[in-house]
């Protein structure tokens, strides 16, 4: 695909700006830890809301969304859209107590709510099982995105794509840490959705489609239009609908939607100016996340299925890519490829910046784990703070190198969005109660970790290799039998094995202020009462919660009535819209 001079001059202007900011940010990030990975400690509350959104707007994330939309329909994203529970859970309940806990990553946690031997293995080991394992594994998820673009779009080869995106990311990361990382996801977010929308427009009108309107009349997409599964479809309706809403947001740890919050999400919560910033930050996450980015990929992903019905259509398109890459989640960079000279050199520069502001977040975050809850936890305690800056630019280009080699391994995005789902189910109810049930101890949490990886394991590879009844299984069942064992296993592991001493667990109460509804007998057996201890409101928090995630819902769902023109349920979506945000600044004194 040959770039005009116009495209060319957007992408190296983008280029250049993210370079800049990087030699910019270098000199402080330089100067400790904190400033490394945390920004200081003095980031404001827009500016890492726009960081977050950027982080999870990445190259992969619309080939996502038009793989679900091809295969299962827009129903299909409810598989995503039901973490929206955990995401407002996250705002109104945990943000506060995160930033109030003055850690300097999510896993010194474990030595504050835990003790002993076992608090510091569960972090060191984390710090290596999530930092560099699975970190990789999402990171090379992003690449395989960046390698289906540029293969469709560039004619660039997987090895070209990977060293170019490798090297300019790892430049300014290395570079600026976090404070580099967040200020490029400001401009990129913007290019990003500025890039997505226009892309949308155009891709809509072209002849082949024939507008909006065409589009949404054609017949053999009805099914794929509907919001919800169909109600005659049982099993489209347990595996898109009830097990996300019901199980999977609670039940199940996915990077960005971590039950109680974590990772890179909290790595920002910790970055902020104080508890209000973090809360604040975390909601604007979420609004924009979940209720404005969607539909423009979701427009160009039932575009995709005029012009591509099937895979042969794409394979005849594009001869010269690798038939191994060719799937349904190659349909979205297929359809930008009929993008004009200007507009197309502003869509390259918005996928490249999504995909290099989740690769950047990434790298940041796991090199903190690295650095922070292994090295200098248990091999260099008294090393410098330059020491420590210099061991995370080490980890950031090690975690780049092996991520990039595995991205010429994997073949689909879906294909490792059910593998992380599956690897992670069960263990998201200890995450949410480990903050208020003082039986939960670090042994059951290494139990519930320890069960999950092996359940998946037998369900997705072992059992089905054996018996046919499991190799038929729907990934949704699975996902039940997964949540189901390792749930059972680590609750009877905390009844069964000795809770965290009294002194652990009113530290953790002193520090962090948790509700302390599930402390009752350890406050009793110290003479203590709950009064002796200033927390916030939980049913507030939840009357949030709820609004909130009404009033997500309704500017997703309305967003999608307008462009369907059911004028009747765009206005009851709007007002829904509007009570939420009302009831949000009624009550916001008390929960911000």
């Amino acid at each position: 695909m040959n770039l005009s001079v116009l495209d060319i001059a957007i992408i190296t202007a983008f280029f250049v700006l993210t370079l800049v900011i990087g030699l910019v940010t270098a000199k402080k990030a330089g100067r400790g830890f904190k400033e490394y990975f945390l920004s200081g400690r003095n980031m404001p509350w827009w500016l890492l809301g726009i960081s977050m959104v950027a982080t999870t707007f990445s190259a992969d994330t619309p080939n996502l969304v038009t793989d679900i939309v091809r295969n299962n329909g827009i129903a299909g994203n409810w598989v995503w859209w039901a973490f929206l529970l955990t995401g407002m859970l996250t705002v109104f309940v945990y943000a506060k107590l995160w930033r109030r806990s003055g850690i300097s990553t999510d896993l010194e946690f474990y030595e504050i709510r835990y003790g002993g031997k076992a608090a510091a293995f569960l972090r060191g080991f984390r710090a290596i099982y999530l930092g560099l394992i699975f970190n990789i594994i999402i990171l090379a998820s992003v690449l395989l995105a960046g390698i289906k673009i540029s293969s469709t779009m560039l004619g660039l080869s997987s090895l070209e794509t990977v060293l170019i995106v490798s090297v300019v990311t790892l430049f300014y990361t290395v570079l600026g840490g976090l404070r580099s990382v967040i200020l490029t996801d400001l401009f990129q977010f913007v290019i990003a959705m500025v890039g997505s929308i226009f892309a949308a427009i155009y891709i809509v009108n072209m002849p082949e489609v024939g507008g909006l309107s065409s589009l949404l009349a054609r017949p053999e997409l009805q099914d794929s239009l509907r919001l919800v599964p169909e109600l005659s479809n049982r099993d489209a309706w347990m595996a898109l609908l009830i097990i996300p809403l019901a199980v999977q947001w609670w039940a199940v740890w996915y990077p960005g939607a971590e039950p109680g919050g974590g990772g890179y999400i909290v790595q920002r919560m910790l970055s902020a100016k104080n508890e209000s910033h973090a809360v604040g930050a975390s909601l604007f996450f979420n609004i924009a996340h979940y209720g404005l980015r969607p539909w423009p990929w979701i427009l160009i992903a039932l575009a995709s299925m005029v012009v591509f019905p099937d895979l042969d259509g794409m394979r005849e398109a594009f001869p010269n890519v690798d038939d191994s890459i060719i799937a349904d989640d190659l349909a979205y960079s297929a359809m930008l490829t009929y993008l004009p000279s200007g507009l197309l050199g502003l869509v390259l520069a918005s996928l490249i910046a999504a995909l290099m502001s989740t690769l950047s977040t990434h790298l940041n975050w796991g090199a903190s784990y690295a650095v922070n809850d292994f090295y200098h936890r248990f091999i260099r305690p008294r090393a410098s703070e330059k020491e420590l800056v210099n061991a995370g630019r080490t980890f950031t280009v090690l975690i780049m190198i092996i991520a990039a080699y595995l991205a010429l391994k994997l073949e689909s995005a879906l294909q490792v969005f059910n593998i992380i789902l599956l690897i992670g189910a069960g263990t998201g109810l200890l995450f949410i109660l480990r903050w208020f049930w003082w039986r939960i101890n670090a042994i059951s949490e290494i139990a519930a970790m320890g069960v999950s990886f092996v359940v998946a394991i037998l369900l997705t590879v072992t059992l089905p290799e054996y018996f046919e009844f499991w190799a038929e299984m729907s990934d949704h069942y699975r996902l039940l039998v997964g949540v189901s064992i390792t749930t059972v296993g680590w609750v009877s592991v905390a009844l069964l094995t000795r809770p965290e001493s009294d002194e652990t667990l009113l530290g953790f109460i002193e520090k962090v202020r948790p509700h302390l509804f599930g402390f009752g007998r350890v406050l009793r057996r110290n003479g203590l009462t709950r009064d002796d201890f200033k927390t916030s409101s939980f049913s507030r928090e939840l009357s949030a919660m709820f609004a909130g995630v009404f009033m997500v819902y309704a500017a997703l769902f309305g967003t999608g009535f307008w462009i369907y023109g059911m004028w009747l349920q765009a206005v009851v979506a709007t007002l829904v819209f509007s009570v939420g945000v009302f009831i949000l600044f009624k009550i916001r004194r008390s929960v911000f």
